[in-house]
């Protein structure tokens, strides 16, 4: 860790996303071993992640999008 590391999850943290979206992008950003920890301590937001980056526009099966 660093420094910049500390400050970046300052602004990341400024933007009041949600848990389970800090955690879609950990997974994105993640090696293979620290993917394994997030599949492990976090299945179904990782499984999410999954589903919704191979189905088209993020969009699930039974979804409706609001325009």
């Amino acid at each position: 860790m660093s420094l910049f590391d500390y400050q970046a999850s300052k602004q990341i943290s400024a933007l009041d996303p949600p848990f389970a979206a800090l955690i879609m992008a950990a997974y994105r950003k993640a090696d293979t071993d620290n993917a394994i920890r997030l599949e492990q301590k976090f299945p179904e937001i990782c499984r999410e992640l999954r589903e919704r980056y191979n189905a088209p526009g993020g969009v699930l099966p039974g979804e409706q999008v609001s325009s």
